[in-house]
């Protein structure tokens, strides 16, 4: 065979694996327990079916990161598990390598699901060239970087006190005693730097500081000025062009010559590659931090779009994704919209996925193909037995108010219950027109159901905005199906106890003596509320408390597991609530 023949071969032999190629998808549903994942094929069937608490895309390794028992695994296509779940987390793979945390710290897996760093670190990033960076603290308890190679060895010296990823070869490094310094991928000291700050080095260039609290300029890598100080905040360079801050939320796009191309007149300004940028402009200018509109302009400064969209995609491929106040869509690089394409109501991201289109729409993810058909979605109806179900309604009157709610179907006093899980989901009248002070996103789980009794979880997430976080939101309600009654805490106890006394002591002990508890201030918790928020699970009583309340917000609702073993003193099993699940 000659080479000519065989090199068609093989270009066959390849278009023919293509196209018997299975492509996955992750996807959700919604059961008793939770939501469940697995991954559907390109015809939204199930190839490996929703048993995961997480599953995410699988990459071009072949290569999905996915969640069991609150623990992370890697499968491959085929479902078998690389990696046992046993880590944390697990970085998504970047040159063929992947991070993982677990109790002891960071670690570096290859593709065989190895570990191949030989210690755990306080910290490693992804691989880019060849390195990633790693730091830990040493024997002096100082907090030092360096950068490890494909091997997991330390091929350059945790020695500097930041450090960043390389490119084109280079990386820029602080070292220990305050100056900077661009370093080879050997650990070479190619020039170093007095400036008190250097960043975002960029296509051969840097910004730097003079002083504490100057402005930002430009130089070269050999340390020559090429752009004075003169900015509040920078970027680095992309395609010879860097996004800068001029004053406090005034954006604007320079060239290498420190050259406007497009004004510093917007209040946002963002890079959406191929050519392509989003100007925003605050609809409130005097609250620039609370909703921009954007319009679509090119890296000459030329628009094509008036301030349409709510958000706008990344470009590829010449398509982005941008939405508006009712619809999600495809626009081109003119910034018109594609009407051939998929048009989905709500606010999100619609992107191209191997052979199918993914949309991401108010916090739900839909599949199309590529003709535009919705092939699956998210189930809204969980059943519970063949008389009663709980069903999933959206309520969404405002682009920044978005509630998931619940409603069971086929319950007594059916109407004064659904009223009331609307009311506690935060259904309530909201403006539809007008900007809000913050945005709220809820919804909601079946955690339990045993017998006669229904748990649903209702959580959110309230971000005023231009705060540094929002708070959470966590409620439950106990119903009992066959009558519609909503339990409360007393109600699980004997008449004659003290339960609040009982359950207050029990905690006060697990805080004392189980390390779990370490972040709880011991100062701030003076026992339970008579209300105190709870919720049953499988053969435990869950008492917890609200962010802030006994420990940092970090900690989230600190929750305390207390087995009914443990209460059966006090426990009223004659009682409608025990019952109802017994």
């Amino acid at each position: 065979m000659s080479r000519r023949n065989a090199e068609q071969e093989n270009w066959i032999t390849y278009l023919l694996s293509l196209s018997r190629m299975v492509y996955l998808y992750p996807a959700g549903v919604k059961g008793i327990g939770g939501r469940k994942w697995g991954y559907i094929n390109d015809k939204g069937k199930f190839v490996l079916p929703p048993k995961y608490e997480m599953a995410h895309d699988f990459q071009e390794n072949g290569l999905a990161i996915i969640q069991l028992n609150n623990l992370t695994g890697i499968i491959n296509n085929e479902g078998y598990l690389i990696v046992k779940p046993k880590y944390e987390t697990i970085s998504p793979f970047s040159e063929g390598r992947a991070t993982a945390i677990d109790d002891k710290g960071f670690k570096v897996l290859d593709e065989s699901g190895k570990e191949i760093t030989s210690k755990a670190y306080s910290f490693i990033g992804d691989y880019k060239e060849g390195r990633a960076v790693v730091a830990s603290t040493n024997e002096n308890g100082e907090y030092l970087y360096g950068y490890l190679n494909k091997r997991g060895n330390e091929v350059i010296p945790l020695s500097f006190e930041s450090a960043s990823d390389f490119q084109d070869g280079k990386a820029l490094v602080k070292m220990k005693e305050g100056s900077y310094a661009l370093i080879d991928l050997t650990g070479k000291v190619l020039s170093s730097y007095s400036h008190p700050f250097v960043d975002d080095y960029g296509e051969g260039l840097l910004a730097f500081r003079k002083n504490n609290h100057g402005k930002w300029g430009y130089m070269d890598e050999t340390g020559k000025v090429l752009i004075e100080p003169q900015f509040t905040g920078t970027q680095p360079f992309v395609e010879e062009k860097a996004i800068v801050e001029v004053e406090h939320n005034h954006y604007g796009l320079i060239d290498r010559q420190g050259k406007f191309i497009i004004k510093p007149n917007y209040n946002r300004l963002l890079n959406l590659e191929e050519n392509r940028y989003a100007l925003g402009k605050a609809q409130d200018p005097g609250r620039p931090y609370i909703f921009q509109k954007y319009a679509i302009a090119d890296s000459n400064g030329h628009t094509y779009t008036g301030f349409i969209y709510n958000g706008v995609s990344n470009f590829k491929d010449g398509i982005a994704s941008a939405y508006n106040d009712e619809r999600t869509f495809f626009i081109d690089k003119r910034g018109q919209r594609l009407d051939h394409l998929p048009k989905v109501q709500g606010s999100g991201s619609l992107a191209f996925d191997k052979s199918l289109i993914k949309g991401d729409i108010d916090l739900r993810i839909l599949y199309f193909d590529r003709k535009g058909k919705l092939i699956w979605k998210q189930n809204t109806i969980i059943p519970l037995n063949n008389d009663y179900s709980v069903s999933e309604n959206k309520f969404k009157p405002n682009k920044d108010y978005l509630v998931y709610y619940p409603q069971v179907k086929g319950i007594e006093n059916q109407e004064n219950v659904n009223q009331t899980l609307k009311d506690l989901s935060g259904v309530k009248p909201i403006p539809q027109h007008t900007q809000l002070e913050s945005s709220y996103a809820g919804d909601f789980d079946v955690s339990f159901y045993k017998n006669n009794l229904v748990v649903i979880e209702i959580n959110g997430y309230d971000y005023p905005f231009g705060a540094a976080h929002g708070m959470p939101v966590k409620k439950y309600a106990h119903i009992k199906l066959n009558s519609g009654r909503f339990f409360q805490l007393k109600d699980l106890f004997k008449l004659e106890v003290d339960y609040v006394k009982e359950i207050s002591e029990i905690i006060r002990e697990q805080i004392k003596n189980d390390e779990q508890y370490s972040y709880v201030f011991p100062e701030n918790y003076k026992g339970i509320k008579a209300d105190q928020p709870y919720f049953i699970s499988e053969g435990a009583l869950n008492v917890y408390f609200e962010p802030y309340e006994i420990a940092p917000y970090a900690a989230g609702f600190p929750t305390f597991t207390i087995p009914f073993h443990d209460i059966r003193r006090i426990i009223n099993y004659d009682g409608d609530f025990w019952r109802s699940f017994h």
